[in-house]
């Protein structure tokens, strides 16, 4: 068995977005306010199909609530986000998206290989079997299929949650500080499969150096505004990447 073969990919996507077919997610002044203040300011971004981006940022930056809005669980106050030309949460976006969030929650009654079947049949991913084994091999928890993840430690409920997000198609992945927890081996066996999407798009937040070298663009948000969109091996960028904190937020 070869493991390091990819995940299964989409249906080629088909863009109605006005920003052109290579814009993967569009934002347009999007806002967000719980009723408090604004968490985010309005933003305005494009991101190209088969883009990397990292996404720093402190704790309240409003990295997570951005994630959210763009997978379809939270609603925006103002402005939109588009995948591929749909609306988050719509049908079309789901089959475009997955997501995998800060703290994965799981079935309290299925364990990791029913999960995997759970979502590999929802999509429809073929020969799941095997793609789900390659997936566990990868980050060291095939001897854990038959355990229930609800039970598992921070680290490996989080590899069972990269196993998830992995298990099925996506044009665009949505991942929220998926290296607070893991060991060196899962963090090598994560930046591996992040290597490995092909021409999906990837929106990562995270501080992880060793993905930040990867991506061709960081975005950087300070109390819910955007303070840099640019190349990472800039001065700035490499600043920023040192002092806006590693704290995910609610």
């Amino acid at each position: 068995m070869n493991s390091s073969n990819r995940h299964p990919r989409p249906p080629a996507a088909q863009s109605d977005s006005t920003h052109g077919e290579r814009a993967a997610f569009t934002t347009r002044g999007v806002t967000k306010d719980y009723g408090d203040g604004p968490v985010l300011h309005p933003l305005s971004l494009t991101i190209d199909t088969s883009s990397k981006v990292a996404l720093i940022g402190h704790n309240g930056s409003g990295k997570t609530t951005l994630l959210r809005i763009a997978a379809g669980l939270l609603d925006a106050t103002g402005g939109s986000i588009e995948i591929h030309g749909h609306q988050p949460g719509s049908l079309e976006a789901r089959r475009h998206v997955s997501y995998l969030a800060d703290t994965p929650v799981f079935y309290d009654d299925l364990s990791v290989w029913e999960h995997l079947e759970y979502v590999a049949r929802m999509h429809d991913v073929g020969d799941w079997q095997r793609t789900g084994t390659q997936l566990l091999e990868r980050l060291g928890i095939a001897d854990r299929a038959d355990d229930l993840p609800s039970r598992f430690s921070r680290g490996l409920k989080q590899k069972a949650g990269i196993a998830l997000a992995f298990i099925r198609p996506f044009d665009v992945l949505l991942v929220d500080e998926p290296f607070v927890g893991l060991d060196a081996t899962g963090k090598d066996a994560l930046l591996a499969l992040l290597d490995d999407i092909g021409d999906a798009t990837a929106i990562v937040a995270t501080h992880e150096l060793g993905f930040v070298a990867r991506v061709e663009r960081l975005i950087a948000l300070r109390d819910g505004r955007l303070i840099y969109d640019g190349r990472p091996d800039d001065a700035q960028a490499r600043e920023l990447v040192a002092t806006e904190g590693t704290n995910t937020e609610v």
